[in-house]
């Protein structure tokens, strides 16, 4: 689905003022509405943090230049989506350049840490934009039950399933998932 470029800039500009309020989470657009989500739980970080020192270190040999890196948005005006993922590998010069958010041909791979507030969004919404965003590979990582699910094109349709202590490959990469915790332990 689509959304009107003048009422998908109207959203981005207010997007982009909200995400100055100190007390706001992250910002997305999707479905023509603005999506504000709450800042994560300390898990949720060391999750993104051990998983994106996992990919820097087998990025310099496999995709020299490229970066696991948190904190980026991800931006497709054309679905009338603006999206934050945990975490998403691209070029590191893509930091370079003056446009807000990162286009979704730059980027090889996006991660989600479940949130314990709004799974559904991780799973079936955003699901749903990444794969209509042509992005590769989506690893989903579930902290509320130790699982999770690696997504790959075309449409997702590969759907690798696996719990916390697995192996994990993701396309060129393997994730060592032995180091995640669940929000309960």
């Amino acid at each position: 689905m689509s959304i009107d470029p003048v009422a998908f800039a109207r959203l981005r500009e207010n997007a982009d003022q909200l995400s100055q309020v100190p007390s706001v989470g992250a910002v997305e657009i999707a479905n023509g509405q603005i999506v504000l989500t709450v800042s994560p739980v300390r898990r949720h970080e060391r999750a993104v943090l051990r998983i994106a020192r996992q990919l820097n270190d087998q990025l310099r040999t496999t995709h020299p230049g490229f970066v696991a890196h948190a904190g980026a948005y991800l931006e497709d005006a054309g679905l009338g989506r603006l999206r934050r993922p945990d975490l998403m590998v691209f070029p590191e010069g893509a930091l370079d350049l003056q446009t807000p958010g990162l286009l979704p041909h730059e980027v090889l791979l996006v991660v989600e840490i479940v949130s314990q507030a709004n799974p559904e969004n991780d799973y079936e919404n955003k699901v749903h934009d990444y794969a209509a965003m042509g992005i590769p590979h989506y690893l989903l990582v579930d902290p509320r039950d130790g699982t999770g699910i690696v997504h790959s094109l075309p449409n997702y349709t590969s759907r690798e399933k696996f719990v916390f202590g697995d192996a994990v490959s993701v396309g060129p990469w393997t994730i060592d998932t032995s180091a995640l915790l669940t929000y309960g332990s």
